[in-house]
This record gives C-alpha cells, sequence and structure tokens, in this order.
C-alpha cells in the first residue's frame, strides 16, 4: 500500500487540484482585466440564460446522437471480431484498429477536410463517375461531415470495450441457447447483448465524452460557426472570460460524473474490470 502512495498523490495533483480550482474560478467575477476573487453565480446565470446554453443542447445532441452511431458501428465490428475471426487474425484486425492513432489527431481531421472538400478525391470521383456534375458542397462544413469525423475518431475506442465484453461471455451459455431451440437472433438478444451491456455502457461512456467536449472536428470539419461546449469554452479564454470558461467546464466535467456514477450503479466496476483482465 505504501508504494501506492506516490502514485495516487500524483493523481490527485494532475488530476483533481485542477478540477477544484476550475470550480471555484468559475465563482469569481470577470474584470476588465483579470479577475476578482469571490462567489458570484454571474457566470452561470449567463450562461444558462445565454445563447451558451443552446451551445450546451446542441453539443448534448451531437453527442448523443453519434454516440448512438457509433455504438452501432463498434459493436458489429465487435461482434465479428469475437465469433467470426480465427483468434490469429483477431489480434491483426484489433493492430489495425489501433494504427491510425499512430498519426495525430488534428493532422487526421484535416486529412478528412481534404478528402470531403471541393476539389478533394471524394466531390472528383462523384464527378468523374458521373453521380455529380458539380462539386457537393454539403460534404464539408456541414453536420454530415462532422459526425464522419467523430465516427472516425472515436468509434476504435469503442470497439475495444465491447470486445473485451464479447470476449469474456462463456461459450457454454451461448451454446445451451442453441440446444433449447432459441434462433440466432433470440440467441443475441436473450444472452450476448444482455452480457455485454457493461462494455456496451462503457464504450458510450468513451464516445459521448469525446464528442461531447469536442474542439477539432466541429471546428476544422463544421466550419466557423459550428459551435460545442469545446470551442465555446475555447472562445471564452480567447476573451480572457475565465470565470465564464470555468463555468462551462464545472457543467460538462458535472455531465460526465453523472454518466459516471450511472454507469457505476448499473453494472459492477469490479466485474467488469476483472473480465478486462481475465479474471
Amino acid at each position: 500500500m505504501a508504494l501506492l502512495g506516490g502514485p495516487v498523490l500524483l493523481c490527485a495533483l494532475a488530476i483533481v487540484v485542477p478540477l477544484v480550482l476550475t470550480l471555484i474560478i468559475s465563482f469569481w467575477e470577470r474584470q476588465m482585466i483579470g479577475m476578482r476573487p469571490g462567489f458570484s453565480l454571474a457566470s452561470y446565470a449567463l450562461f444558462f440564460e445565454g445563447a451558451r446554453f443552446s451551445v450546451l443542447k446542441r453539443s448534448f445532441w451531437v453527442a448523443a446522437s453519434s454516440t448512438v452511431l457509433m455504438l452501432s458501428i463498434a459493436y458489429l465490428v465487435a461482434y465479428l471480431i469475437t465469433f467470426k475471426l480465427p483468434p490469429n487474425r483477431t489480434r491483426i484486425f484489433l493492430f489495425l484498429l489501433s494504427v491510425p492513432f499512430l498519426v495525430n489527431y488534428v493532422i487526421r481531421t484535416f486529412a478528412w477536410a481534404y478528402l470531403l472538400g471541393r476539389t478533394g478525391p471524394v466531390n472528383q470521383l462523384l464527378q468523374w463517375t458521373g453521380l455529380k456534375s458539380q462539386p457537393v458542397d454539403w460534404l464539408l462544413f456541414s453536420d454530415f461531415a462532422v459526425y464522419l469525423g467523430l465516427i472516425a475518431a472515436y468509434m476504435p475506442f469503442m470497439v475495444y470495450p465491447i470486445w473485451l465484453s464479447l470476449s469474456a461471455i462463456d461459450r457454454r451459455l451461448i451454446e445451451a441457447s442453441w440446444m433449447l431451440g432459441e434462433p440466432p437472433l433470440g440467441t443475441f438478444l436473450r444472452v450476448i447483448l444482455p452480457l455485454s451491456l457493461p462494455g456496451v455502457f462503457a464504450a458510450a461512456i468513451f464516445g459521448f465524452v469525446g464528442a461531447f467536449g469536442e474542439v477539432a472536428v466541429s471546428q476544422i470539419l463544421g466550419g466557423v460557426g459550428y459551435q460545442l461546449m469545446g470551442n465555446a469554452i475555447t472562445s471564452s479564454l480567447d476573451v480572457l472570460n475565465y470565470p465564464m470558461a470555468a463555468a462551462m467546464s464545472t457543467v460538462v466535467v458535472g455531465c460526465m460524473l453523472v454518466l459516471l456514477l450511472l454507469w457505476l450503479r448499473l453494472f459492477d466496476l469490479r466485474l467488469f474490470l476483472g473480465k478486462m483482465l481475465g479474471r
């Protein structure tokens, strides 16, 4: 236990202290130059009454809907890896999923902007095949581009916890379902899906948290006027409105904590970690 003291203290300094400072600053008052320490709810009032609250609602919608899309794709990929691929190919496929992360995240986002642009390969291919006579404008700086960027950025992360949950399912339960005459769809709905829910919910948290606080994808692929919570916080920092930025950050962290507590309430964390570690 004594050996754990150093890492625990380091985590506290690196994570807890900044969060506490952010919470404290959110109650300070903004001045023409700098901030004035105190206790004021002005930043929270401006946030919930102003246009920034619309950004919060939009961020929730984009994060929730993109998470549903990413979950659908990630579950299908994880299912195919678990039940359709031999073990030697499973390792290769999981490695290939991690290859994009060898490239910087912002560079990958700019690559999508090039691919989807008016003079990019996608538009050129559409015109070359005769499907379109003019470049398609909605491929870039649109909801479509943002959702595509979010899926490319976070969906691979979501495959791993789902794959871990599916891999931990006792195959004898599936065989017993078949022996009792349950069709494949019934086996999936009654056996496989319920047992994989801890991994599904963990993957949903990964995807939702990433999409909810996204900055680069919404700015590069959505355009200047496309704002999510991450962009709104950055904009407040650019004009030195630190109390407002801290208040918005506190709201985002609070939303994420609610999701985490919900996961801990619904699922046994120790059991899930035991499955991840193969115990």
